[in-house]
């Protein structure tokens, strides 16, 4: 009985800060921006979305200078990536909200949407997490979060068409491969 009890009061403290448990749609996620504002993934409906989970300390840090090129190649053709710093693996993110948005801007002339740093695993894992590494919701791509830096390509109807590992360079091949073909001509 307390277990039951327990369930409800966390979907419920769930469901009061706008972050379903379960969605229907990665679109039905609203979450805090690095500048603590609330966006709602639903504005981003119709377009196409490189998802990524990002840290300023990393060996692979560095791909925010792909990350950023593959922006503006592609902004205009319907793309927009979003950056979620996390600081799961190894402590790789340890700064607050401002200092990687500032690291980000100075260091890589950042300029997609950065989101507050949220948890890509385990617990407290954040609930667009679990949707997009979930068998339920992306039986294709599931799986855990390996490392920084892992991508998932999300076409304009809100399905996942792809995910990259850490070591899939934004501008390699696959990934442009991928890409070209979600924006369609």
């Amino acid at each position: 009985m307390r277990l039951a009890s327990l369930a409800i009061a966390v979907s419920a403290l769930v469901a009061l800060a706008g972050v379903p448990a379960r969605a229907a749609s990665l679109y039905d996620y609203s979450l805090e921006d690095i500048d603590g504002k609330t966006v709602s993934l639903d504005q981003f409906r119709g377009k196409v979305l490189l998802i990524v989970n990002t840290a300023s300390r990393c060996g692979y840090t560095y791909q925010f200078d792909g990350l950023e090129a593959l922006y503006k190649q592609y902004e205009e053709r319907g793309l927009v990536i979003l950056g979620f710093p996390s600081n799961d693996f190894l402590g790789q993110e340890p700064g607050t909200n401002q200092e990687i948005k500032q690291f980000c801007t100075l260091s890589y002339g950042v300029s997609f949407p950065m989101f507050s740093k949220i948890k890509v695993t385990g617990t407290g894992m954040h609930p667009l997490y679990r949707y997009l590494t979930e068998r339920q919701t992306d039986p294709r791509f599931a799986g855990a979060i390996s490392w920084n830096f892992n991508k998932f390509l999300v076409g304009r109807d809100g399905t996942i068409v792809a995910r990259f590992r850490t070591q899939d360079e934004p501008q390699g091949a696959a990934v442009r491969t991928a890409l070209e073909a979600a924006l369609g001509s």
